[in-house]
């Protein structure tokens, strides 16, 4: 072990408030591996701040990281006023592993910079905190969640004064902030803040109801899971005050743990994550079924379609939600990515609505405006990964609360016309074609075999797709590790994942409708779409 290794452990434990992680530091101290991994570098603000396994050192979560990373926030803050500012900090939480703890340390570190806090009453949905940061004011809001990250995970997402997740600048200046604390014993720590009452669950709900049409059907049995989570109690909430029967909710996912212990991520896109609730829907002859992650800022939905359930991609939703919203008169931009379908620039274009397209991530598609900067006449956003700004007059960012609000309204008048979500997506499908997307997943043990997955793709691309020749490869570095390659009417997107250690490959096909026949080119885009993940797998070294 060198020499300079054992002292930034032995620097570090010296540091470190807590003693459950100097035990664990100290345990370590003959394990180079281990310490080389844990000294690797600290953690760096990615998707809107912090996010890594929970252990002890600079590359993880713990209260030492949580610490420094509070201290910097606030003073980066205080170096941005031009005078005396007494808004708050707005700080909540979920049911995760040490998501109490961290955010009541960073209470104490606001209160003892002078700054007020504001806890959240108890662990609720992120959505929640975004909405709580706009209506009261606050300066910043701090969300300690790792969202549908596995339980050994936790993070410490930031929200700037204007509700949305932190973007550069920002995010850089945090940092630096963050690196020049210097030692945290003399970090003043005051008491943990002012604890919000539950008025502002109440007020979110009544907001939240605002979102639908107080005239349309409310006849829908729904099946639903939070998924361990902190959404349940917020989304029954809702669901009755705007007048729809209760949920049928999934025992063994109905309450909130940490270890998630029955599923093997707790996230709704992952394969199986969604059987228990499926088999709910189908027991309880539901209407549709919901899922919400474990900080219920995303939703999965799936319907019925005669004996069978069938769970929508994040882009069918996405369409579906956007089409309800224009059919309904919401007037202003709609807005996605560019690793999301294609097809909302379709729609848009077809109804005279502006459009926008962003870098992936809710920081972003909130930002999206004429300007490309402010979102001031943002309608509606989402991104594939199950995420929904419905109502960013609300919350700004994505919401999956409000989101199966409204997806609830949608299927309700669909059902009094006797039809279904999929009726619809036929529908959409007759007039713009069969817009067929899937996602190419890579989850790696070592974050070098993405670098090295994104290198190979980056210098032998593949010369065609489904047979027809690449028109375009666009290389977004280096603002962005994003590589897109379009071949006729398929399109790939490939780029490393901002929250979990993955590569993503996202594809599209579109198929055109003849004849009527909708299921021919369901069948056509899905075939197409396995040629395609395997010509994307070779392209990445994986074949």
């Amino acid at each position: 072990m060198t020499a300079s290794l054992r002292s930034a452990a032995e620097a570090w434990l010296a540091d470190d408030p807590d003693p459950a992680s100097q035990d664990e530091l100290r345990a370590l101290l003959d394990d180079e591996a281990e310490l080389a991994d844990r000294f690797a570098g600290p953690l760096r603000f990615g998707t809107a701040g912090l996010r890594g396994p929970l252990r002890a050192g600079p590359n993880g979560m713990n209260l030492a990281v949580v610490r420094g990373a509070a201290a910097g926030l606030v003073r980066w803050l205080a170096a941005q006023a031009a005078g005396p500012d007494d808004r708050p900090l707005v700080i909540g939480y979920d049911a995760r592993h040490g998501s109490h703890a961290f955010a009541v340390e960073t209470a104490r570190v606001a209160t003892g910079a002078g700054r007020r806090a504001l806890l959240m009453p108890r662990p609720l949905p992120t959505p929640l905190l975004a909405f709580a940061v706009r209506r009261h004011g606050a300066v910043a809001g701090v969300m300690v969640t790792a969202s549908h990250n596995p339980p050994q995970d936790n993070g410490y997402k930031v929200y700037l004064h204007d509700g949305a997740q932190l973007v550069p600048p920002a995010d850089a200046g945090i940092e630096r902030a963050i690196r020049e604390v210097g030692p945290l014993a003399d970090v003043p720590l005051g008491p943990p803040g002012e604890v919000l009452g539950e008025q502002i669950v109440r007020e979110y709900v009544d907001a939240a109801v605002g979102v639908i049409d107080p005239e349309v059907p409310r006849d829908l049995a729904v099946a639903y899971t939070p998924m361990h989570g902190v959404g349940r109690e917020v989304f029954e909430a809702t669901l009755a005050a705007a007048g729809y029967p209760a949920p049928s909710v999934v025992a063994e996912q109905a309450e909130p743990d940490p270890d998630f212990p029955t599923v093997a991520f707790p996230n709704p896109e992952e394969p199986g994550a969604s059987d228990l609730l499926l088999a709910l829907a189908a027991r309880e002859g539901a209407d549709i079924a919901i899922a919400n992650d474990p900080d219920a800022d995303r939703c999965a939905v799936a319907f019925r379609s005669g004996e069978q359930w069938r769970q929508l991609r994040g882009d069918e939703v996405g369409v579906l939600l956007a089409d309800h919203l224009m059919r309904r008169g919401v007037r202003g931009r709609y807005a996605t990515t560019i690793v999301s379908s294609s097809l909302l620039s379709r729609l848009c274009a077809d109804r005279g609505l502006p459009y926008g397209e962003t870098l992936t991530g809710f920081k972003w598609i909130v930002r999206a405006g004429p300007d490309g900067i402010d979102g001031a006449d943002l309608a509606y956003g989402y991104e594939e990964a199950l995420g929904y700004c419905v109502a960013p007059e609300l919350v700004r960012d994505k919401d999956g609360i409000t989101a199966a609000l409204l997806v609830c309204e949608l299927a309700a008048g669909l059902k009094a016309e006797l039809r279904t979500l999929g009726d619809r997506l036929d529908e959409l499908a007759l007039r713009y074609g069969v817009h067929a997307t899937d996602q190419l997943s890579v989850r790696v043990e070592d974050l070098a075999e993405i670098t090295a997955m994104m290198a190979t793709i980056r210098s032998h691309p593949p010369a065609d797709l489904l047979d027809e020749p690449v028109t375009s490869i666009e290389d977004r570095l280096p603002d962005s590790d994003v590589l897109i390659l379009r071949a006729g009417t398929s399109r790939v997107v490939v780029r490393p994942s901002g929250t979990e250690p993955k590569l993503k490959a996202y594809l599209e096909v579109v198929e055109p409708v003849a004849g009527g026949d909708i299921a021919g080119a369901r069948e056509r885009a899905a075939a197409a779409l396995v040629a395609l993940r395997t010509r994307t797998a070779e392209a990445l070294g994986l074949r």
